[in-house]
C-alpha cells in the first residue's frame, strides 16, 4: 500500500466530497449567468492590455507577467509601480485557447479570469490548478465562439471537483510536482544539448584554418523553381508533394515520404525535385524561416509548390541541407531580406551564398555526426525527445489516477 493509499484509508475510506467550484473558489468578478449567490464577493484585479504588458518586460524581474497563454515573462517593482497584485491564484484566459496558470506571487495580469481557494485549509490551490489542469478538455468544451473563444463561466463555477481531506491533497501536490520538475529539467537540458548541438554544427561546417574550396551555391548546382501547388490541391493519395508551409512547420532535416499527395493529372503540370534535392522554402513571416530547408531522400519525383525551391546538385544532400542551417547563412539572409510581413530573400540572392566543398568522403563523415546529434535532440522515437513524450504521458496518467477519488454516496450528484 503507497502512501497515498494509506491516507485515503486513514482519512477516508468511505470516500470523499465533491465540490463545485463556485463553492468552494472565489473569482474577480461578477458573472452575467451566474446566480449572486454562487458569488457573494469577489476579487478585483488591475487588467493590462498585452500591448502595455510588452514594454514592461524585463529579463530577470521578480514579478510574474500572466499573459492569457503559457509564458515565463517578468518585470520588476519599478516598472510595475504599484499595479502589481500578490497571492496564489489560478487563472484561465477570458479568451483566446484555454489553459490553466497557477502562480504564487506578486504579479500583473492580462485579462485572465482569476481564482482563488476560499479556504486554504480546506482546498489546497497547487492541488486545484491540478485538478483543473487534468480537466482541461472538459474545460475546454465550455469556451464558445466562431472566432476568439471565451469560456462560459456558468458552466466553469459549476463543475464538479474531489476535494479529499488536506493531507492528501499536499501529498498528491507533493508527487505532481516533482513530475513537473523533472519534464522540467529534461526540458531544460534539450534545450543545452541544441545550444551544443548549435555551436558543434557552425564549427565543424566552418572550415576555419583548413584547405578547402569554396564556391557559390549557382556554381555547384541549379535551382528549379516550384508552380502552381495549392493547398486546396492535396488529394489523400496519389503522387507525393510538399508545399513550402510545411517546410517550417511540418519537416525535420530529411525526408523519404511526404505528407500530402495530389493527383496524377496535376502533378503531370507541377515541377518535381528529385532524390537528393534539397527544397528550400522562398517566402516566411520571420527571418528564421526563410530558405529553410528539407532534403528529399524518397525514390520517387514528388511536387513542389510555387514560393519554393529544388537545389539540384552533385555533393552529398545532407551536407548541403547542414548548411543551410549554419548561423553563417542566417547571417547571409539577414543582408538579402526583403518584405515586411512576408519576407523573402531579394532575387538573385541566393546563388551567390558561398559554401565550402570539401570531398564527398569528408561530407559523409561530417554528415554521420550530424545525423546522431539530429537524431538525439529531434527523433521523437529516440533520444531526448522521446523521453520528454515518455514522461509526459506517465505524468498525465499518473495525475488522473491520484485525482480519481470514490465520490461519497451521499453529496455525489
Amino acid at each position: 500500500m503507497n502512501k497515498i493509499e494509506k491516507l485515503i484509508q486513514k482519512h477516508c475510506p468511505d470516500g470523499v466530497e465533491y465540490k463545485h467550484l463556485w463553492e468552494v473558489t472565489t473569482w474577480d468578478k461578477r458573472f452575467n449567468a451566474v446566480e449572486n449567490n454562487k458569488q457573494p464577493q469577489v476579487i478585483k484585479y488591475k487588467y493590462f492590455l498585452a500591448s502595455e504588458l510588452k514594454p514592461l518586460i524585463v529579463e530577470g524581474g521578480t514579478i510574474k507577467i500572466l499573459t492569457t497563454n503559457i509564458s515565463n515573462l517578468y518585470t520588476t517593482e519599478d516598472f510595475a509601480e504599484e499595479n502589481y497584485s500578490e497571492g496564489e491564484i489560478i487563472a484561465i484566459p477570458w479568451g483566446g485557447n484555454p489553459v490553466v496558470q497557477y502562480f504564487n506571487g506578486k504579479f500583473l495580469t492580462s485579462d485572465n479570469r482569476i481564482a482563488i481557494s476560499n479556504d486554504s485549509s480546506y482546498l489546497n490551490t497547487k492541488y486545484l490548478y491540478y485538478c483543473l489542469l487534468d480537466s482541461i478538455d472538459i474545460i475546454s468544451t465550455f469556451y464558445r465562439g466562431s472566432g476568439i473563444k471565451h469560456p462560459n463561466m456558468l458552466k466553469v463555477l459549476d463543475f464538479q471537483i474531489p476535494i479529499p481531506p488536506l493531507p492528501i491533497q499536499e501529498e498528491i501536490v507533493n508527487i505532481l510536482d516533482k513530475f513537473t520538475e523533472l519534464k522540467a529539467e529534461l526540458k531544460a537540458e534539450l534545450k543545452a544539448r541544441f545550444q551544443q548541438y548549435d555551436f558543434y554544427r557552425n564549427q565543424l561546417l566552418a572550415f576555419e584554418n583548413q584547405e578547402v574550396e569554396w564556391k557559390t551555391l549557382g556554381e555547384v548546382g541549379t535551382f528549379i523553381r516550384g508552380t502552381g501547388l495549392q493547398k486546396s490541391d492535396f488529394t489523400e493519395s496519389g503522387i507525393g508533394c510538399i508545399h513550402y508551409g510545411q517546410i517550417y512547420t511540418y519537416y525535420g532535416s530529411a525526408t523519404t515520404e511526404t505528407k500530402s499527395f495530389v493527383s496524377e493529372e496535376l502533378a503531370k503540370k507541377l515541377r518535381k525535385a528529385k532524390k537528393g534535392d534539397l527544397i528550400i522554402a522562398g517566402v516566411s513571416e520571420n527571418i528564421v524561416d526563410i530558405c529553410k530547408a528539407v532534403v528529399w531522400l524518397g525514390e520517387e519525383d514528388i511536387c513542389i509548390s510555387g514560393d519554393s525551391s529544388a537545389f539540384r546538385h552533385n555533393q552529398n544532400p545532407k551536407f548541403i541541407g547542414y548548411l543551410f542551417q549554419t548561423d553563417r547563412f542566417l547571417e547571409f539572409k539577414k543582408k538579402y531580406v526583403q518584405g515586411a510581413k512576408v519576407t523573402r530573400l531579394r532575387s538573385g540572392s541566393l546563388p551567390t551564398f558561398t559554401i565550402p566543398v570539401p570531398s564527398i568522403q569528408e561530407q559523409e563523415r561530417i554528415v554521420k555526426i550530424l545525423d546522431q546529434f539530429d537524431a538525439l535532440l529531434n527523433d521523437i522515437s529516440t533520444g531526448l525527445p522521446a523521453e520528454i513524450l515518455a514522461r509526459k504521458q506517465q505524468y498525465e496518467h499518473y495525475r488522473s489516477k491520484l485525482l480519481s477519488f470514490k465520490p461519497l454516496t451521499t453529496n455525489y450528484l
